[in-house]
């Protein structure tokens, strides 16, 4: 629930008022300037803003709509430098039955003022609604309830569980009473087929179908009757309307004949009723199977942790544990949450969390994930995130947002189904019309009509889509694939071109110092600490190289530098100051120092500042040559030209993985291209060893990102790999962005897929599983549509009874859902 002290949900009243709320506010003056604003907008008569409570009422002119201000009015808070706050919800809700009751939510949810868009999966049952910060749940879930259904709230621990499901769901008992209580009706018209009469007393066939029709089929009157009350129609108003023509047919016979009359259907109801119920049941069922992986991934937490506090060790829930507390975990338990290794070193199995098959070694100062499992060593930990912020939690919020979104090919059936219902009601007066008018029998036309009105069940059009995303992108979870959102797993498919970057993509990301020169005139020791203090807060590779060397040969005392920047694509630039020059210079103690600026970075960069490299350019060539990546280091006085001071050469070794991922992707038909900010001859000797199509090296950030769309411009469908905050751009530039899952929360976010342990191989399944799935969509929108085209038409033709409509009915969604299922299966192409 909503606890916040906004002000309650932005409503618009039958005054024409809209409540709004805005951040950012500090003063009188804030106050003005955001009415000025607001007042200064077409449709709008009246605006007061509160600072108190940091909410802006906006009374509207007669006839104007809150929705369509809602954008302009959020643009004139902004205009005058503040923001409307929005949320997201995710809603669980229940008693959806096809795809018309999931165009009837989506539009109750976009009515209420102040909703931004609503998005509703009829697989998973779940709604995700994106509005202004002050509208509370409860106003969601009144206007779900208004719809004819219901919701209740959803958070991070709930996101995954089985819908809370209604009684007829959430057991068979239901289903079995039915067709315990059908079968007397249907077993007679199986004895026809032997010339035997079995035929029951009319009133007992009244007695036997009247609860079925209206206590077991309650629901389809109760929600066919709210599809109504919307001016809409679903599955449940079609099986409604048809099998009461059905029960109600039968009974005016049975009071114009008496009890032993014929042309009863009492059967065709409740055998009708029996079937969707049994449909529906199946369905639910398989439901629960999609969401198989969300349930394998939360079913990682343990429930408690060894906690050492005050020096004893005590076992408590998950909920108390905080921020660097001390866990003990032995060998064989799970790892409570994240976490950092104290004391201790074990193996540590994170393969269902990471995908990867092969325990990963822990040593003190390495970090663990909540969920996997420790090994053979007895750890000692301090937890490092929790709840939400939790590596588990972050992957479950992925995983259920892929979910829930629709794919771009959902748009078409959601257009399809929105006028599906309308146009089967039509077909099916047209068919009562027909067979009365032509042939006078208007008790058979009554029939005919009935099936057409059962077979037309839209519920596998609304389940097509949704089911087999939910697979996938299941499947791919558990691979160590995470899909972000449902258009990156459909558009991977259609990649023919991936860009990787080089390092931590291609390569292991863990470069070495394996080679340092100083120029002639200038001290090692000093120039290699002058490397170190220069790279002292940075995180990058490169910097914990050449720190690492610094330690390796026994350089401790770094200089004291100032104002150090970065200098993106380029290297990095501090100052020396004279004291601290001075302090260090024991040759010439007398001799007076100036502040020295120290340069550290790419050949590109030495040249743009002009410094001559000739000292030390024949052996940078050769190092080159071999596939090094080469750095400078400069050094200037206040006014002088920067002279070379030392040559620095790292070496990154290829992943094992990489050269298979290229092979791969060229037997799937994709070419590679290789994007570095690396020299030219140290890209060019990786992309040799990996067989790589393409290389283009000595870029910038920002060239990435222009190549990218250079490529996507020549009609080329890009996917893009990368690790760094350098290669957000491009990933966000491109088709479809994969980011490795060691790299940064920025290219994660950036990302339309996220590869949880590096693996480079991951492209190439990425890409078959995108196919497969898509694959499992038009499959399903084939069968979906295949029945109604097949089926509406026989049954208009009187060429099936409601029994074997609804039997064919109920299949066609279990069909739908079973073939979606198939897709756990996939194995990734090797």
């Amino acid at each position: 629930m909503n606890t916040s002290n906004t002000p309650s949900t932005a409503a618009q009243d039958s005054m024409g008022e809209l409540v709004l709320p805005v951040e950012g506010m500090t003063c009188a003056s804030c106050v003005a300037r955001v009415e000025k604003r607001l007042a200064g907008v077409p449709g709008v008569q009246r605006a007061e803003v509160n600072l108190a409570t940091e909410s802006a009422r906006v009374l509207l002119a007669p006839g104007q709509s809150a929705s369509a201000l809602l954008d302009p009015l959020r643009d004139a808070v902004a205009r005058a430098g503040y923001q409307v706050p929005e949320r997201e919800w995710r809603l669980r809700v229940s008693g959806m039955t096809c795809a018309s009751c999931v165009n009837r939510v989506e539009r109750a949810l976009k009515k209420l003022p102040g909703v931004r868009a609503a998005e509703v999966n009829l697989a998973s049952e779940t709604a995700t609604v994106r509005a202004l910060a002050s509208v509370e749940v409860d106003a969601l879930i009144a206007a779900v309830a208004q719809a004819g259904y219901q919701a209740a709230p959803l958070d991070d621990e709930d996101g995954g569980a089985p819908p809370a499901a209604l009684p007829w769901q959430a057991s068979g008992w239901p289903v079995l009473l039915a067709a315990l209580l059908s079968l007397p009706l249907a077993l007679p018209m199986v004895g026809l087929l032997w010339g035997e009469h079995w035929m029951l007393d009319g009133w007992w066939q009244l007695l036997l179908a009247t609860p079925v029709q209206f206590w077991l089929g309650g629901r389809f009157y109760r929600a066919g009757w709210a599809a109504l009350k919307d001016r809409s129609g679903n599955m449940d108003l079609l099986v409604a309307l048809g099998t009461s023509a059905a029960y109600g047919l039968s009974v005016y016979e049975l009071l114009r004949e008496g009890g032993m009359s014929h042309a009863l259907y009492f059967e065709s109801a409740a055998v009708v009723i029996t079937l969707v119920l049994l449909g529906k049941w199946l369905e639910a069922r398989a439901k629960r199977q999609t969401l198989s992986a969300i349930q394998a991934l939360k079913a990682l937490r343990p429930e408690t942790a060894r906690v050492l506090r005050d020096g004893q060790e005590l076992e408590l829930p998950l909920a108390q544990l905080r921020l660097r507390d001390r866990l003990l975990v032995r060998p064989g338990e799970r790892i409570p949450a994240d976490a950092r290794v104290l004391e201790g070193s074990s193996q540590v199995d994170e393969s269902l969390i990471s995908g990867e098959s092969l325990p990963v070694a822990k040593n003190p100062g390495d970090l663990v994930i909540g969920g996997a499992v420790n090994g053979e060593g007895l750890l000692t930990l301090e937890v490092r995130a929790l709840g939400a912020e939790s590596t588990l939690s972050r992957i479950v919020r992925l995983v259920e947002s892929a979910q829930a979104q629709k794919a771009p090919i959902q748009r078409l059936v959601d257009q399809v189904s929105a006028v599906f219902v309308p146009v089967v009601l039509v077909i099916a007066l047209a068919t009562l019309l027909a067979w009365g008018l032509m042939s006078g029998d208007w008790e058979r036309a009554l029939i005919h009509a009935v099936a057409v009105l059962v077979i037309a069940c839209p519920c596998a059009l609304g389940l097509a889509t949704p089911a087999a995303i939910m697979v996938g992108t299941g499947v791919a979870a558990r691979r160590g694939l995470l899909i972000k959102d449902a258009q990156a797993l459909e558009l991977a498919r259609q990649v023919d071109l991936v860009v990787f970057d080089k390092t931590g993509t291609l390569t292991e990301g863990k470069p070495t110092l394996q080679h340092f020169s100083a120029a002639p005139g200038v001290d090692a020791g000093e120039a290699l600490a002058h490397c170190a203090a220069l790279q002292a807060g940075s995180e990058h590779p490169l910097a914990r190289a050449v720190r690492d060397e610094a330690a390796k040969r026994g350089v401790q005392a770094l200089p004291a530098l100032a104002d150090a920047r970065a200098l993106a694509g380029r290297g990095v630039q501090a100052r020396r100051p004279a004291a601290e020059a001075q302090a260090a210079a024991s040759s010439a103690p007398q001799q007076a120092l100036q502040d020295l600026t120290l340069m550290l970075g790419s050949s590109r960069w030495m040249a743009e500042l002009g410094v001559d490299l000739a000292p030390l350019q024949a052996r940078a060539d050769a190092l080159q040559a071999e596939g090094h990546t080469v750095s400078w280091l400069a050094a200037a006085e206040a006014g002088a030209v920067p002279r070379v001071q030392a040559l620095l050469a790292f070496g990154d070794r290829a992943k094992p993985q990489s050269a298979e991922a290229v092979a791969a992707l060229k037997h799937m038909g994709v070419r590679t291209l290789m994007l570095s900010g690396d020299n030219a001859r140290a890209a060019a000797a990786v992309a040799t060893q990996l067989g790589l199509d393409e290389v283009r090296a000595e870029l910038l950030p920002e060239d990435k990102a222009r190549i990218v769309a250079e490529l996507r411009a020549e009609g080329r469908r890009v996917a893009m790999v990368g690790d760094g905050i350098n290669d957000a751009p491009a990933l966000a530039a491109a088709d479809v962005g994969m980011a490795m899952g060691g790299g940064t929360d920025v290219a994660m976010e950036a990302a339309g897929i996220t590869l949880m342990h590096g693996d480079p191989r991951l492209v190439a399944e990425a890409i078959a599983l995108s196919r497969a799935t898509v694959r499992k969509i038009r499959q399903n929108l084939f069968w979906a549509f295949f029945y109604n085209l097949l089926g509406v038409p026989a049954a208009a033709l009187g060429l099936l009874s409601p029994v074997i409509a609804g039997a064919a009915m109920a299949l066609s969604s279990v069909s739908v859902l079973g073939n979606a299922l198939l897709l756990k299966r996939w194995r990734a192409p090797r």
